[in-house]
């Protein structure tokens, strides 16, 4: 006879003794559906340590991963969209801004900042999808025009980190009119010898694409990002045509001339520095 026997049945504990995993402590991969430690997922820069996949991430992210022990000093960070057109869709558009702000925190769709990077000084702006598609709108060509008026400044490289599916349609020509003054400041830090590299993350599409994403001196993406200008549905039914297998994917763009490489995002911080410090 053991010496132990369970008189009750089933494990009896008080609900207010019980204890659950806490929330966020695990992470699902969307692609291959596997889980990983939360924690473990964020030390590998957000990619999945099962299939490699790239999760979608923001500033934030991008921020703790590239800058030195996350220091860096931010710019024009309280800086807002206007209404300058009175735009009303199903709803207008400050009333869509402030509401944005509220749920995501962001105050628009680009955020820019200057820090060390392997102990060099970097100037950079990157976006979020999160804050309306990231379109491109008034405040974003204004904030990445004045980072790199910063960068021109201080003497320092520039990185653009794009994700943003085109212009704001509720600035309409305003925010069309991004797409030249980018392109002009860029042209300015080009005379001033001055690095850029443009980092095309998922999706870079739209105007974004028609102007700074592409204007690098060295022009990268992550892996399986989408990238173009016009969505895959509406080429394929304004020409009529199937198209090619992995159309507008990161490789494919790669393949085709568009890019100069594709980066692991692992690896991302450690091969900036090293493009930067070749085009001094």
């Amino acid at each position: 006879m053991s010496w132990f026997v369970r008189k009750d049945k089933g494990i009896q504990t008080p609900t207010e003794l019980k204890r659950e995993a806490p929330d966020g402590l695990w992470y699902q991969c969307p692609n291959c559906k596997k889980a990983m430690q939360t924690r473990e997922h964020k030390l590998n820069a957000y990619t999945c340590i099962h299939c490699n996949y790239h999760e979608k991430v923001g500033s934030e992210a991008y921020f703790s991963i590239l800058f030195d022990d996350n220091d860096f000093v931010e710019l024009d960070a309280t800086m807002i969209s206007g209404d300058p057109l009175n735009f009303v869709d199903t709803k207008a558009y400050p009333d869509r801004i402030r509401a944005t702000i509220a749920k995501t925190g962001l105050r628009d769709a680009v955020r820019t900042a200057y820090g060390p990077m392997n102990g060099e000084i970097v100037t950079m702006a990157v976006m979020d999808f999160s804050f309306i598609g990231g379109s491109m709108g008034s405040v974003v060509g204004e904030k990445i025009a004045r980072a790199i008026d910063q960068a021109i400044k201080n003497r320092t490289p520039f990185l653009m980190i794009s994700r943003s599916g085109g212009a704001r349609m509720m600035e309409a020509g305003f925010s069309l009119m991004q797409m030249a003054k980018t392109s002009a400041k860029l042209a300015l830090l080009s005379n001033e010898k001055l690095p850029y590299v443009s980092l095309l993350t998922d999706p870079t599409t739209g105007g974004v694409t028609a102007s700074y994403a592409m204007l690098g001196d060295f022009n990268i993406a992550e892996p399986e990002a989408l990238i173009g200008f016009a969505g895959p549905r509406v080429i394929r039914e304004t020409i009529g045509k199937d198209l090619p297998k992995g159309f507008q994917s990161a490789e494919f763009v790669l393949e085709h001339g568009f890019l100069d490489f594709i980066v692991d995002r692992k690896d991302l911080k450690d091969r900036l520095s090293t493009l930067f410090s070749m085009l001094k």
